[in-house]
């Protein structure tokens, strides 16, 4: 047994990615607007999202991207709700925009409008 050091970082990733976080609290000052960062595997950086903000991305390098998530509880998939990540009201600002492959359960996702008004 025995206690390991290691020198920063404390995890590898590969690729890049443009990571997404868009205010969904109520009643929020800033509620609806969104902030986004570029995170690959050179600038070592890391984006918080905290609870209450919607989060997505997009990959931007060609080889893919991995992606480590840090999560304050469980994923469970029955609290999740999906926002539209091109919802016009958000209008987040997409580096790209050919060629984006959206999966089935996320054409799905409804508007900003429709998930204020759900409660």
């Amino acid at each position: 047994m025995s206690l390991l050091h290691k020198r920063e970082p404390f995890f590898e990733v590969s690729g890049e990615i443009f990571d997404v976080a868009v205010d969904l609290r109520p009643g929020s000052a800033t509620y609806g607007q969104w902030h986004g960062v570029i995170l690959n595997s050179t600038n070592n950086h890391a984006f918080w999202i905290p609870d209450g903000f919607g989060h997505g991305f997009q990959c931007l390098s060609e080889e893919g991207a991995h992606v480590v998530y840090k999560c304050t509880a469980v994923y469970d998939p029955k609290t999740e709700y999906g926002i539209d990540p091109f919802d016009k009201d958000i209008n987040v600002e997409w580096p790209l925009t050919d060629k984006v492959i959206v999966s089935e359960r996320d054409k799905c996702h409804q508007s900003i409008k429709a998930f204020s008004s759900r409660s």
